[in-house]
């Protein structure tokens, strides 16, 4: 399984307040808001574990079909900028993560192995979605082959297995 999120910084900058009263203890656990409070730039780090959390979730949503609004149910643990987990009730998905200077960018999977099998769409590729989850058909093999798309922002990315 995979899910990817994307944030564009610009209109993250410009859409959310996330030093606002009360933010950061909605979204981020007392571990997370000490990563985000100890980063050389807090923001960023902010947007960073966002991300890492959102792409956990698609795959969370795939696995189980339970939607809903619970970021402090995710729980990111953080190796470092482009590594790390995420748990949530007693499952952990993998995160990589990149970091360019408009864009933040976490691919997350249900195993590491899954990594070296991730391929990137394009917007004009063939897309379905069954219950409001998104798939394509492999050409050769004709079977039905998860994907995640995200889009915020100047930004769109769509991966597959």
């Amino acid at each position: 399984m995979i899910g990817n999120d994307l944030v564009d910084l610009a209109l993250a900058k410009k859409e959310s307040n996330w030093k606002r009263n009360r933010f950061l203890d909605k979204i981020f656990t007392k571990n997370e808001q000490l990563l985000i409070s100890n980063a050389v730039n807090p923001e960023v780090m902010v947007w960073n574990l966002w991300s890492r959390k959102e792409a956990a979730y698609k795959i969370y949503n795939r696995e189980t079909g339970i939607r809903g609004f619970f970021p402090l149910q995710l729980e990111c643990f953080y190796e470092n900028t482009t590594l790390g987990t995420v748990s949530i009730k007693g499952k952990i998905y993998f995160t990589q993560t990149k970091i360019d200077q408009d864009c933040i960018h976490t691919i997350a999977v249900a195993g590491k192995e899954y990594f070296k099998k991730i391929e990137n769409l394009n917007s004009a590729d063939a897309i379905f979605k069954k219950n409001g989850i998104p798939y394509r058909i492999d050409a050769h093999s004709k079977m039905e082959k998860p994907v995640s798309i995200s889009h915020h922002g100047r930004f769109w990315k769509g991966i597959t297995l």
